[in-house]
């Protein structure tokens, strides 16, 4: 069926160039179409349409970026919200003048040939179910950070990616950055010797959390699917709008898989290392001791690898004394020959005495901490991931390489929640700690276990 449509296309697109052809002939240039219209004419063969599963503080960012790539266009917005659609449909029509379908189950939007693709922003316990569920459907799937709830799902995912042949690619943005592209070129080249620490951190003001209260669900939300696979449980005040990170694990990764994800990332690849042989792990809760946050509020973590290197995790949810001084994010890479900082904004070099060497600024605009994000780094990451659907072009974080740093959030929740440190294999990535495998994967709603393929 896609390829009918695409030869339909294509036929169609041709036709168009000799119309505009002939207008331009006899009428002149007033005729021509405008630059939006052109576009949307040369190269429709080509066209990507997509889909937006979840429509939460991370869309205004992801559908500004969406609008300025080429030859894509939104089909649907899909969230367990009914709001949420109409604040969607609302910010695309002042960004393009355009609307798109609404659905609140995205299994009717699978269902739809015409969809190539799916940009899924969901809570985190759906990334895994709503990625395997689209690749079935023979959708690629852009899918933000964390790209699993645990450690097998990490698996099931790599798993369907190869099954289905698609693309994959998360939305840890940074990959797709200048300025941390060519400063960690120059680590690996040698520029501060050989690179064997990395301190990566997180520093947020976030206040008090409700406490849970049972009670109805909102008016518009469908609980059902907002559960989607996890196990089923009567609505608590406030859970599906934001605070069903901090409201146990049913949903959420905590505040490592919310952000930590980012800078690990970061320190794993500055460091050319993949799994970690070892995790240690200090975390606890120090603020507004009787709120409604239910996990660690302030975690330090530590990974070590083979070649004596290592990445410390210092996150710091309620704390914002590093915020005013290095944007409340980034990473230090110490090597033998001096270290280098490294954020959104920004790299310094410094010498052993420590010493500015280099100070590069970047021309990208990036959301730092905000709620929301988006901004050139985005555009350059979801731009990449449509021309490796279209012209098979290298994607800056394939999934098979994102789970990777993803595993480092899962073995930091999991030694806190264990109450262990343990050993991993550092080829496969797993562990025989006893303690440590009862968190590996999570007890799932009947009927939404996802089957390896």
């Amino acid at each position: 069926m896609k390829n009918k449509r695409r030869k339909f296309l294509k036929k169609v697109s041709l036709a168009s160039i000799g119309l505009l052809t002939v207008n331009e002939t006899l009428y002149g240039s007033p005729n021509k179409l405008s630059a939006k219209s052109y576009s949307k004419v040369i190269g429709a063969n080509d066209r990507i349409n997509i889909a937006f599963q979840g429509l939460g503080r991370r869309l205004p960012g992801l559908l500004k970026s969406s609008v300025k790539l080429n030859n894509v266009d939104i089909l649907y917005f899909c969230d367990v919200m009914e709001k949420q659609m109409t604040i969607a449909n609302k910010q695309f029509n002042d960004l393009t003048g355009l609307s798109a379908k609404t659905e609140v189950d995205i299994h009717k939007i699978l269902d739809d040939k015409n969809v190539d693709a799916v940009i899924m922003v969901t809570p985190d316990h759906w990334h895994a179910y709503g990625a395997c569920k689209a690749m079935e459907s023979g959708k690629h799937v852009y899918l933000e950070k964390p790209c699993s709830h645990n450690m097998q799902e990490s698996d099931q995912i790599v798993n369907h990616m190869r099954f289905f042949n698609k693309v994959v690619q998360m939305g840890n943005q940074q990959r797709s950055s200048n300025h941390t592209n060519n400063i960690i070129k120059k680590i690996h080249d040698g520029l501060i010797g050989e690179a064997y620490n990395a301190v990566a951190f997180y520093n947020n003001n976030r206040g008090m959390v409700p406490n849970q209260v049972e009670m109805e669900a909102p008016e518009g939300l469908n609980w059902n699917l907002f559960q989607g696979p996890a196990p089923r449980r009567k609505y608590t005040h406030d859970t599906w709008d934001y605070n069903w990170r901090w409201y146990g694990w049913e949903y959420g990764t905590g505040e490592a898989g919310n952000n930590a994800t980012h800078e690990l990332d970061i320190a794993r690849w500055a460091l050319n290392v993949n799994y970690p042989n070892n995790v240690s792990v200090f975390a606890q809760k120090n603020h507004f001791i009787d709120d409604g946050w239910t996990m660690y509020d302030n975690m330090e973590a530590k990974f070590r690898f083979s070649e004596n290197k290592s990445i410390n995790w210092i996150g710091r949810s309620r704390n914002a004394f590093g915020k005013s001084r290095l944007g409340g994010r980034g990473t230090v890479i110490y090597g033998t020959k001096g270290s280098v900082f490294v954020n959104r904004k920004e790299y310094t070099v410094y010498d052993l005495e420590g010493n500015i060497v280099e100070n590069v600024k970047s021309n990208d605009v990036e959301s730092g901490i905000s709620l929301g994000g988006g901004g050139d780094m985005t555009t350059r990451h979801m731009q990449n991931f449509i021309d490796a659907i279209r012209n098979n072009t290298q994607l800056n974080s394939p999934i098979e390489d994102a789970v990777i740093s993803q595993s480092m959030v899962h073995y930091a929740n999991i030694a806190y929640r264990a109450n262990t440190a343990f050993d991993i294999d550092e080829i496969s990535g797993k562990t025989t700690n006893k303690k440590a495998n009862l968190f590996w994967s999570r007890n799932y709603e009947s009927g939404w276990e996802i089957k390896m393929k």
